[in-house]
C-alpha cells in the first residue's frame, strides 16, 4: 500500500544549487521533492544518514599543497610557471634531491 503525502516540509537553499540539483535529479528522471524524499526513506531504513558523515583524513603533504593553493588563490604568494613541460620536470627532479 502506498502512503499518502500529506505533511509539507519547506526549507530554504541557494537558487544556484537548487538548480543544479534540479538538473541532476531530472537527469535521473525524477523531480527534486522526489530525491528527497528517497534520501528520507533511506535514512529511516538505515537508521541515520545514508552516507559517512567525516572530516576527511589528509597526509602531510596534501595539507600542505592546499595551504600553497589557498595562499595562490589569494594573491600571497604567486604560483609557479613553465615555458615547457621539460622546464617543469627538471624543476620537480631538482626538488626531490
Amino acid at each position: 500500500m502506498m502512503s499518502i503525502k500529506t505533511a509539507n516540509f519547506n526549507m530554504r537553499m541557494n537558487p544556484t544549487q537548487k538548480k543544479e540539483l534540479e538538473e541532476l535529479f531530472s537527469s535521473l528522471g525524477m523531480t527534486l521533492p522526489e530525491a528527497v524524499n528517497i534520501f528520507f526513506s533511506k535514512a529511516l531504513m538505515v537508521g541515520g544518514l545514508p552516507f559517512d558523515v567525516r572530516r576527511p583524513k589528509y597526509n602531510e603533504a596534501t595539507i600542505q599543497a592546499m595551504e600553497e593553493a589557498r595562499k595562490i588563490a589569494s594573491g600571497e604568494i604567486e604560483a609557479k610557471s613553465y615555458h615547457s613541460a621539460e622546464e617543469l620536470f627538471k624543476d620537480l627532479d631538482q626538488e626531490e634531491c
